[in-house]
């Protein structure tokens, strides 16, 4: 029989005035994990682990979490036995001014286009 636990479930985060140029870059520059933060941005809240639209494994998904961890790019704690994620903007934005919106707003333009080019193959085929 498992022990109690005696005391909260807690995630270790970075100081944010640790927080390397590089290690951020490099945390930004995959694919899955822009989603993520896109994700995140687009929700304007808290996300559960669980609830992500992305096509990579949970354990892959668990990883590219860390990594956008430890970069300091969001926030997880435990709601229950739920692990929720959060955007670290304003920490992030002092820690690198403008950096973070404007890859944001990048992620942002980059994922409109696609959808519109989505959308215009849909319109273009029901024609032809």
């Amino acid at each position: 029989m498992a022990r109690p636990r005696t005391s909260a479930r807690t995630v270790d985060h970075p100081d944010i005035a640790d927080v390397l140029l590089q290690q951020f870059l490099e945390a930004l520059v995959d694919p899955v994990r822009r989603t993520v933060v896109s994700q995140l941005a687009r929700a304007g809240k808290e996300i559960s682990c669980g609830t992500f639209d992305v096509s990579v494994s949970l354990s892959t998904l668990t990883h590219h979490f860390n990594v956008l961890r430890e970069a300091g790019v969001i926030r997880q704690y435990y709601v229950g036995t739920t692990k929720m994620n959060a955007l670290r903007t304003e920490e992030m934005e002092k820690r690198f001014p403008g950096l973070f919106s404007a890859l944001l707003a990048a992620a942002q333009d980059a994922d409109s286009a696609v959808q519109q080019r989505v959308e215009g193959r849909r319109v273009a085929g029901r024609v032809g």
